[in-house]
């Protein structure tokens, strides 16, 4: 036990003194340029998605027929 409450200690401490942290601001920002990038890939990939799904059900009538 007295290893687990060391280990929480020295992490502790590295985190507060020896780590450089992100400003505010340009956490703010990245996290925009996070959530944009991936509401853009997110459609990208539904609209292959869905032309591929068309296709698919398009070459499917052609066989049936």
């Amino acid at each position: 036990m007295a290893g687990f409450i060391n280990y929480v200690t020295e992490s502790y401490n590295e985190l507060k003194n020896h780590v450089t942290w992100t400003p505010w601001s340009e956490a703010q920002r990245l996290t925009l340029v996070v959530i944009v990038f991936s509401v853009i890939f997110s459609l990208a990939i539904w609209g292959v998605d869905t032309v591929f799904s068309n296709l698919i059900e398009y070459y499917f009538t052609l066989v049936k027929s």
